[in-house]
């Protein structure tokens, strides 16, 4: 790599990227400008080395730069690029048949895009079309992307400065009240109710036992479409290739983004029934992207898929998911007063922590500075995102833990005194 000074990185960043967002790492504690990476590792430029638990929320799932996938890459540029949006391509049709055979049977169309945010409006505009109705339901203190329609469903943190709150057009309820989304669809006039299957940026939440089977059952009631967000919860990090898999419910779409990039290259999924779909039957021009579907980007996806759909992936997160929980149960039990709780299926697990409001901001911080990557949830910030990698080994799940251990106890040290 080109040998790059860190401190004018920061300023040229603070000049004429993101100032507040560079400010932001900086007064955290978190002073990261990452250089090299390589599987489950990152380095900052000055050298400081972390195991990635973050994993960009499950970007990177397979690890940074997974040299399968880098192959597959490589391989495919012998042949393809990115294709052409409006003509049928090689790639694109090997992906859409193969998301139709991995996703639960209805699932039969998939549009392909290049961002999660993309994908959801794309959900959001197929449940309109099908329905020929407009409001959407999600839940408080949700979020599903920053483009137009998908931060229609977000919280106001992230919807009000760009005033796209749209509470004629958006209804927000409680996650796991079943009487309040009943009360939100009761009235046959919601298109589409877009749920992660757990939320993320709320801190993974767990569904309550029974709950999306009964969002399921009422969305068919009123003829509104389910959405199910597993861009975070999808391609095994609940054990099962789909979150939805894992509480038994099928939705009419589901998008998927983010790990299926490999890290490597962008694109996303939509997958949706026959009836969400028929748009393509009477007009395929309604919905066009230039690089939706890049034939690329398709290569890099059905390496992703074949990796994760491998015996030996899933037996492994099983083993990460059980190993990890024993490990963070010995380390609560010594620390019960501070660190409260966690949440789990797979490897998707929060944190939970006592003391402050924003307790799960100075663990971060401390489990930074002792080698370990991990956020606190932005709309809970007393819980920490911990998303170790499907490919994890006993050595480094073992690395994670002491590293997880003392900066657990160097947090409760500066919460509690």
């Amino acid at each position: 790599m080109q040998a790059f000074d860190k401190e004018q990185i920061l300023a040229d960043a603070i000049a004429h990227w993101n100032p507040g967002k560079t400010r932001f790492w900086q007064e955290a504690g978190v002073p990261l400008v990452i250089g090299k990476r390589e599987m489950y590792y990152l380095y900052d430029m000055s050298g400081h080395r972390l195991i990635d638990c973050h994993l960009n929320g499950g970007t990177y799932n397979l690890g940074h730069r997974n040299p399968e996938v880098i192959a597959a890459l490589i391989e495919g540029t012998k042949d393809f690029d990115i294709g052409n949006h409006h003509f049928p391509a090689i790639m694109r049709s090997v992906l859409c048949k193969r998301m139709a055979e991995l996703t639960p049977e209805p699932l039969t169309y998939t549009v392909l895009g290049s961002s999660g945010g993309e994908a959801i409006d794309v959900a959001i505009k197929c449940a309109r079309y099908a329905t020929k109705r407009r409001k959407s339901v999600s839940i408080i203190k949700a979020y599903h992307g920053h483009t137009g329609l998908a931060l229609g469903t977000a919280d106001a943190k992230y919807a009000a400065p760009f005033l796209m709150q749209r509470p004629e057009e958006c209804i927000h309820v409680p996650f796991n009240d079943v009487p309040a989304m009943a009360q939100a669809l009761q009235g046959g006039d919601v298109a589409s109710v877009i749920i992660e299957t757990i939320p993320a940026t709320y801190g993974f939440p767990m569904p309550a036992e029974g709950y999306l089977q009964a969002v399921r059952e009422l969305c068919t009631r009123y003829g509104t479409l389910y959405i199910a967000d597993e861009v975070q919860t999808g391609l095994m990090r609940t054990g099962n290739m789909w979150g939805v898999e894992t509480f038994g419910v099928t939705p009419d779409i589901l998008v998927s983004a983010k790990g299926i990039s490999g890290g490597i290259y962008p694109i996303t999924a939509t997958v949706m029934t026959a009836a969400a779909a028929n748009w393509m039957n009477e007009d395929g021009f309604a919905h066009i992207a230039t690089y939706g579907g890049s034939e690329l980007g398709c290569v890099v996806a059905m390496k992703v898929l074949e990796i994760v759909s491998r015996p030996s992936v899933r037996e492994n997160v099983g083993f990460v998911g059980g190993y990890l929980r024993a490990g963070l149960d010995r380390i609560r039990a010594e620390t019960s007063d501070f660190f409260t709780g966690i949440r789990q299926c797979g490897v998707i697990l929060g944190l939970e922590f006592t003391g402050h409001p924003e307790a799960a901001a100075p663990v971060m911080k401390h489990l930074y500075r002792h080698g370990v990557w991990a956020i606190f949830s932005a709309l809970d910030p007393r819980v920490l995102q911990f998303k170790p990698g499907l490919l994890c080994d006993r050595a480094l799940c073992d690395d994670i833990l002491t590293r997880m251990e003392a900066g657990i106890k160097d947090a409760r040290r500066e919460v509690l005194g």
